[in-house]
Protein backbone atom coordinates (compact mmCIF):
# COMPACT_ATOMS: atom_id res chain seq x y z
CA UNK A 1 0.00 0.00 0.00
CA UNK A 2 1.03 3.53 -0.72
CA UNK A 3 2.81 5.23 2.23
CA UNK A 4 2.17 8.85 0.40
CA UNK A 5 -1.04 9.70 2.28
CA UNK A 6 -0.09 12.47 4.54
CA UNK A 7 -2.42 14.82 2.59
CA UNK A 8 1.50 15.90 0.77
CA UNK A 9 -0.09 16.87 -3.09
CA UNK A 10 2.24 15.12 -6.13
CA UNK A 11 4.32 18.14 -8.19
CA UNK A 12 2.89 19.04 -11.69
CA UNK A 13 4.97 17.75 -14.15
CA UNK A 14 6.75 20.07 -16.32
CA UNK A 15 8.14 19.74 -20.08
CA UNK A 16 11.42 19.57 -19.73
CA UNK A 17 13.43 16.89 -21.56
CA UNK A 18 14.02 13.16 -20.64
CA UNK A 19 16.74 11.30 -22.30
CA UNK A 20 17.45 7.43 -22.19
CA UNK A 21 19.54 5.06 -23.85
CA UNK A 22 17.54 4.92 -27.60
CA UNK A 23 15.65 8.47 -27.31
CA UNK A 24 14.50 11.77 -25.51
CA UNK A 25 11.31 12.90 -24.85
CA UNK A 26 11.20 16.83 -25.78
CA UNK A 27 8.14 18.82 -25.28
CA UNK A 28 5.52 18.79 -28.28
CA UNK A 29 6.98 21.74 -30.99
CA UNK A 30 4.86 21.87 -34.14
CA UNK A 31 7.80 23.86 -35.56
CA UNK A 32 10.67 22.01 -34.67
CA UNK A 33 8.97 18.29 -35.06
CA UNK A 34 5.99 19.31 -37.47
CA UNK A 35 7.86 17.50 -40.11
CA UNK A 36 8.74 14.67 -38.88
CA UNK A 37 5.57 13.60 -37.26
CA UNK A 38 4.01 14.34 -40.48
CA UNK A 39 5.64 12.28 -42.30
CA UNK A 40 6.15 9.27 -39.83
CA UNK A 41 2.55 9.26 -38.68
CA UNK A 42 0.78 10.16 -42.36
CA UNK A 43 3.61 9.41 -44.77
CA UNK A 44 3.93 6.51 -46.91
CA UNK A 45 4.21 3.35 -44.87
CA UNK A 46 2.55 4.87 -41.97
CA UNK A 47 0.97 2.60 -39.32
CA UNK A 48 -2.26 1.84 -40.98
CA UNK A 49 -3.91 1.17 -37.89
CA UNK A 50 -2.61 3.80 -35.77
CA UNK A 51 -5.68 6.07 -36.01
CA UNK A 52 -7.87 3.16 -35.31
CA UNK A 53 -8.75 3.36 -31.89
CA UNK A 54 -8.01 7.49 -31.56
CA UNK A 55 -10.85 10.06 -31.16
CA UNK A 56 -8.85 11.45 -33.84
CA UNK A 57 -7.22 11.56 -37.22
CA UNK A 58 -6.39 10.18 -39.79
CA UNK A 59 -5.30 13.08 -41.26
CA UNK A 60 -5.49 13.15 -45.30
CA UNK A 61 -4.11 17.42 -45.52
CA UNK A 62 -1.40 18.93 -43.57
CA UNK A 63 -3.43 21.90 -42.46
CA UNK A 64 -5.41 19.71 -40.24
CA UNK A 65 -2.93 17.86 -38.51
CA UNK A 66 -1.06 20.99 -38.13
CA UNK A 67 -3.73 22.89 -36.15
CA UNK A 68 -4.15 19.48 -33.96
CA UNK A 69 -0.46 19.43 -33.15
CA UNK A 70 -0.44 23.02 -32.19
CA UNK A 71 -3.83 22.29 -30.10
CA UNK A 72 -1.60 19.83 -28.43
CA UNK A 73 1.30 21.64 -27.87
CA UNK A 74 -0.86 24.22 -26.00
CA UNK A 75 -2.26 21.85 -23.64
CA UNK A 76 -0.86 21.47 -20.11
CA UNK A 77 -3.55 18.38 -19.49
CA UNK A 78 -3.11 16.36 -21.44
CA UNK A 79 1.09 17.04 -21.27
CA UNK A 80 2.34 15.73 -25.10
CA UNK A 81 5.83 14.71 -25.66
CA UNK A 82 7.56 14.38 -29.14
CA UNK A 83 9.85 11.20 -29.03
CA UNK A 84 13.39 11.73 -31.15
CA UNK A 85 15.43 9.12 -31.65
CA UNK A 86 18.51 9.43 -30.23
CA UNK A 87 20.38 7.36 -33.69
CA UNK A 88 19.21 9.46 -36.36
CA UNK A 89 17.27 12.96 -34.32
CA UNK A 90 14.56 12.11 -36.01
CA UNK A 91 10.87 12.49 -34.40
CA UNK A 92 9.16 9.65 -34.62
CA UNK A 93 5.90 9.47 -32.49
CA UNK A 94 4.22 11.16 -29.33
CA UNK A 95 2.36 10.69 -26.24
CA UNK A 96 1.26 12.58 -23.28
CA UNK A 97 0.76 12.45 -19.67
CA UNK A 98 -2.84 13.25 -18.99
CA UNK A 99 -5.65 13.07 -16.07
CA UNK A 100 -3.41 14.96 -13.42
CA UNK A 101 -4.83 14.94 -10.40
CA UNK A 102 -1.52 16.19 -8.04
CA UNK A 103 -3.90 16.61 -5.07
CA UNK A 104 -5.06 12.61 -5.31
CA UNK A 105 -1.91 11.81 -6.55
CA UNK A 106 -2.90 10.21 -9.79
CA UNK A 107 -1.66 10.42 -13.58
CA UNK A 108 -2.02 8.30 -16.47
CA UNK A 109 -0.12 7.81 -19.81
CA UNK A 110 -2.07 8.12 -22.85
CA UNK A 111 -2.48 9.55 -26.76
CA UNK A 112 0.50 7.47 -27.95
CA UNK A 113 0.61 7.58 -31.43
CA UNK A 114 4.47 5.87 -32.21
CA UNK A 115 5.46 5.72 -36.00
CA UNK A 116 6.50 2.19 -37.42
CA UNK A 117 10.31 3.26 -37.05
CA UNK A 118 9.81 3.04 -33.27
CA UNK A 119 7.39 -0.31 -33.08
CA UNK A 120 9.21 -3.75 -32.72
CA UNK A 121 11.90 -1.57 -31.28
CA UNK A 122 13.09 -0.70 -27.38
CA UNK A 123 12.39 3.13 -28.53
CA UNK A 124 8.89 2.94 -27.46
CA UNK A 125 9.27 0.86 -24.37
CA UNK A 126 12.07 3.47 -23.20
CA UNK A 127 9.15 6.05 -23.87
CA UNK A 128 7.12 4.67 -21.40
CA UNK A 129 9.65 3.92 -19.21
CA UNK A 130 10.64 7.64 -18.69
CA UNK A 131 7.73 9.05 -18.14
CA UNK A 132 6.43 6.36 -15.37
CA UNK A 133 10.00 6.92 -13.65
CA UNK A 134 8.91 10.83 -14.09
CA UNK A 135 5.41 10.17 -12.11
CA UNK A 136 6.54 8.08 -9.67
CA UNK A 137 9.39 10.50 -9.07
CA UNK A 138 7.06 13.59 -8.54
CA UNK A 139 5.37 11.96 -5.86
CA UNK A 140 2.07 10.13 -7.41
CA UNK A 141 0.02 7.32 -6.27
CA UNK A 142 -1.00 5.58 -9.14
CA UNK A 143 -0.24 5.60 -12.69
CA UNK A 144 -2.92 5.24 -15.06
CA UNK A 145 -3.21 3.10 -18.41
CA UNK A 146 -6.72 3.46 -20.34
CA UNK A 147 -7.58 1.84 -23.73
CA UNK A 148 -10.72 1.09 -25.66
CA UNK A 149 -11.43 -2.72 -24.20
CA UNK A 150 -11.50 -3.91 -28.19
CA UNK A 151 -7.50 -1.89 -28.84
CA UNK A 152 -6.00 -5.15 -28.68
CA UNK A 153 -2.41 -4.19 -29.23
CA UNK A 154 -2.42 -1.55 -26.55
CA UNK A 155 -4.51 -4.10 -23.70
CA UNK A 156 -1.23 -6.62 -24.75
CA UNK A 157 1.03 -3.26 -24.43
CA UNK A 158 -0.29 -2.10 -20.91
CA UNK A 159 0.07 -5.79 -19.58
CA UNK A 160 3.76 -6.22 -20.92
CA UNK A 161 4.89 -2.80 -19.60
CA UNK A 162 3.60 -4.15 -15.58
CA UNK A 163 0.11 -2.43 -15.99
CA UNK A 164 -2.70 -4.59 -13.47
CA UNK A 165 -5.81 -5.04 -15.16
CA UNK A 166 -8.84 -3.44 -13.50
CA UNK A 167 -11.58 -3.73 -15.05
CA UNK A 168 -13.61 -2.52 -18.01
CA UNK A 169 -15.77 0.61 -17.73
CA UNK A 170 -19.37 -0.44 -20.10
CA UNK A 171 -20.50 2.28 -22.75
CA UNK A 172 -17.77 4.30 -21.35
CA UNK A 173 -17.86 6.83 -24.55
CA UNK A 174 -19.13 7.37 -28.00
CA UNK A 175 -15.81 8.06 -30.12
CA UNK A 176 -16.20 8.29 -34.15
CA UNK A 177 -19.63 7.61 -34.12
CA UNK A 178 -18.88 4.36 -32.09
CA UNK A 179 -19.52 2.52 -28.65
CA UNK A 180 -16.20 2.68 -26.46
CA UNK A 181 -16.04 0.48 -23.69
CA UNK A 182 -13.02 1.49 -21.76
CA UNK A 183 -10.75 -0.86 -19.76
CA UNK A 184 -8.73 0.56 -17.00
CA UNK A 185 -4.72 -0.72 -16.05
CA UNK A 186 -2.89 1.44 -13.29
CA UNK A 187 0.98 1.03 -11.55
CA UNK A 188 0.95 1.38 -7.75
CA UNK A 189 3.75 3.07 -6.55
CA UNK A 190 5.06 0.66 -4.10
CA UNK A 191 4.88 -1.85 -7.19
CA UNK A 192 7.09 0.61 -9.36
CA UNK A 193 10.62 -0.46 -7.90
CA UNK A 194 9.66 -3.76 -9.26
CA UNK A 195 8.44 -2.95 -12.48
CA UNK A 196 11.46 -0.32 -12.97
CA UNK A 197 14.03 -2.52 -12.82
CA UNK A 198 12.41 -4.88 -15.22
CA UNK A 199 12.55 -2.00 -17.51
CA UNK A 200 16.41 -1.40 -16.85
CA UNK A 201 16.75 -4.71 -16.96
CA UNK A 202 15.08 -5.26 -20.58
CA UNK A 203 16.60 -1.75 -22.11
CA UNK A 204 20.55 -2.14 -20.74
CA UNK A 205 23.37 -3.23 -22.83
CA UNK A 206 23.48 -6.10 -21.30
CA UNK A 207 20.00 -7.44 -22.98
CA UNK A 208 19.59 -5.01 -26.33
CA UNK A 209 22.51 -6.24 -28.46
CA UNK A 210 22.83 -5.46 -32.15
CA UNK A 211 21.28 -8.98 -32.55
CA UNK A 212 18.38 -8.40 -30.66
CA UNK A 213 17.15 -8.83 -26.97
CA UNK A 214 18.13 -11.34 -24.88
CA UNK A 215 15.21 -11.68 -22.50
CA UNK A 216 11.67 -11.00 -22.77
CA UNK A 217 10.30 -7.52 -20.65
CA UNK A 218 8.35 -10.12 -18.29
CA UNK A 219 11.23 -11.97 -18.11
CA UNK A 220 13.26 -8.97 -16.57
CA UNK A 221 10.64 -8.03 -14.80
CA UNK A 222 10.62 -11.52 -13.44
CA UNK A 223 14.33 -11.81 -12.42
CA UNK A 224 15.38 -11.29 -8.78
Amino acid sequence: MSTNLNGNPATEPHPEPLTGRFIRLEKLDPRRHGDDLWQVLQGPGADGLLWDYLPYGPFSERAPFDRWLEDNASSRDPLFYSVVDLASGQVQGILSLMSIVPAHGRIEIGHIAFGAAMQRTPKGTEAVYLLGKLSFELGNRRLEWKCNNANARSRRAAERFGFSFEGVFRQHMVVKDQNRETAWYSILDDEWPAIAAGFERWLSEDNQRSEGQLRTLEACRAAP
